[in-house]
């Protein structure tokens, strides 16, 4: 029997059931837009495959609905794969095994899925039911969109009339996004040449950092851990002299760097001085993120006295000044929505290879202007310091709409039915929505979903009342599109 039988409404909740038993992961979509194909063909409804597997749904509006203009309903199809060391799941061939308990819907040992496949299980409930009121439908379905969106970015927009977009891929009942950032990856290169030196191997490190998502955390007053190494050595360079042989640190360009380390050699007489030199500026940014990173390292290795080949004397230069002079963090705030940060960037990755040093942003802003301002500053210091910059994985923004038909409407059904104000936000990282807006000019979006807790992570659950309450605001506001 369905874990799920016997839940209202019905349909969304077998869907979904349906959904968890097919292999989703980002990547691995054939099967689950395979399903949506045959769903649309079982329900006598037109439908786009593309290369990529997104699918797209289309029907007609109901009885007095036909006129009306049509809306999209959007959400994505891939999910994230993570699982425990215990379970023995293979995501490439295996179903989940979803359990239900006090009213929360969950995984055995794996992530849900919830995001998204609420969203489709919403959509395919209203593509088949033939008594919910409602405008012609677009059901925009992508895939990949956990990896970069690659779906969204791909699809053909051509097809699409709807100007009013409901997309399903959010994860807090009560919460409206109405805005996000656009971004790209800009990769800073500085050539630098080397030479032979002798003297005493060390490596300096900066560990213990609080790290984080660059869109969602970028706020906190967290540290970078490339950022403040750059620091360290420009200012303990004022007092012992060292030769540069690498520096390296951070994982993801979106990501906060949690460690990031330096190796140098230094004359075989001054390592004491060093290391004190080190304690000094451990205490210094300690206390500076006493609060936001309260286990802050910064340590000296010593090594033993060797031959390296390290960076000459002006190479060396210019990339410590890279690091003290490229803007970094939050740029400018919105006078919009108060609390949100409007334009930011981090520097995630730094990398030394043997004859350059690259170093990885995310640039982040909800005004494209502002975006674009940001990497002409980053290629300005490069050309200055003989350096190259190369873009790649632009995406655009969703800029707040001060007049929002959509908006207005959701936060009025929102009062009505739940006896509050919902909260209209925006979100200082990427979303779909930003790129159809991109596509498709006059787009009305908003971005809303059930209450799910612990996304892309084996904790994932989804409340059964949440859904039950979506369920219903989601059709008052077809209702209400006519």
């Amino acid at each position: 029997m369905a874990v799920l039988a016997g839940l209202e409404p019905a349909p969304v909740f077998r869907y979904f059931e349906e959904i968890c038993g097919i292999p989703h992961g980002s990547g691995n979509t054939k099967q689950i837009s395979d399903y949506c194909v045959a769903f649309a063909k079982e329900h006598s409804l037109r439908y786009i495959q593309d290369e990529m597997n997104n699918v797209i749904l289309f029907k007609d509006g109901t009885a007095g609905y036909e006129d009306s203009a049509p809306v999209m309903i959007q959400g994505h199809l891939d999910m994230v794969c993570e699982k425990t060391p215990e379970s023995t799941i293979d995501f490439e061939k295996d179903g989940l095994t979803i359990r239900l308990e006090d009213g929360v819907i969950s995984a055995d040992g794996t992530t849900l899925g919830g995001d998204d496949g609420i969203a489709v299980a919403y959509a395919l409930a209203i593509l088949a039911s033939d008594d919910i009121p409602h405008p012609p439908l677009e059901v925009v379905l992508t895939v990949d969109e956990e990896t970069g969106m690659y779906g969204a970015t791909a699809i053909d927009c051509s097809v699409l009339k709807s100007r009013t977009m409901l997309n399903m891929d959010s994860e807090d009942e009560g919460y409206l996004l109405v805005s996000c950032a656009g971004g790209v990856r800009s990769v800073c290169r500085l050539p630098v040449s080397r030479e032979t030196v002798s003297g005493t191997a060390v490596i300096l490190k900066i560990s213990g950092l609080t790290g984080g998502h660059s869109g969602v955390e970028i706020d906190k007053g967290r540290a970078n851990a490339n950022v403040l190494l750059g620091r360290a050595l420009y200012e303990m360079g004022k007092s012992v002299p060292y030769a540069l042989v690498s520096l390296d640190g951070g994982l993801k360009d979106n990501a906060i760097p949690r460690e990031a380390s330096a190796m140098l050699m230094i004359p075989d007489e001054r390592t004491e001085e060093l290391a004190a030199l080190t304690g000094k500026w451990e205490e210094i940014f300690a206390n500076e993120y006493r609060v936001a990173d309260p286990n802050l390292k910064l340590e000296l290795v010593i090594g033993e006295p060797a031959k390296a080949r390290a960076m000459d004397k002006v190479s060396a230069g210019r990339v410590i000044a890279a690091l003290m002079q490229l803007p970094r963090g939050i740029q400018r705030m919105s006078t919009d929505i108060p609390g949100l940060v409007q334009t930011s960037l981090n520097l995630g990755i730094l990398k030394t290879e043997e004859s350059a040093v690259e170093m990885s942003f995310a640039v982040r802003s909800s005004v494209s202007t502002e975006k674009e301002e940001l990497v002409s500053r980053l290629e300005n210091l490069m050309e200055v310091l003989g350096g190259t910059l190369e873009n790649t994985g632009d995406y655009p923004a969703w800029e707040y709409k001060r007049d929002s038909k959509l908006r207005d409407l959701m936060v009025e059904v929102f009062e009505e039915m739940y006896g509050r104000k919902p909260v209209v936000q925006a979100l200082h990282a990427g979303v779909e929505c930003g790129l159809f807006s991109g596509a498709m000019p006059g787009l009305d979006c908003v971005s809303f979903g059930p209450d799910m807790q612990n996304i892309h992570t084996t904790s994932e659950s989804m409340s059964v009342a949440s859904v039950q309450r979506t369920w219903a605001y989601t059709l008052e506001i077809l209702k209400r599109l006519k």
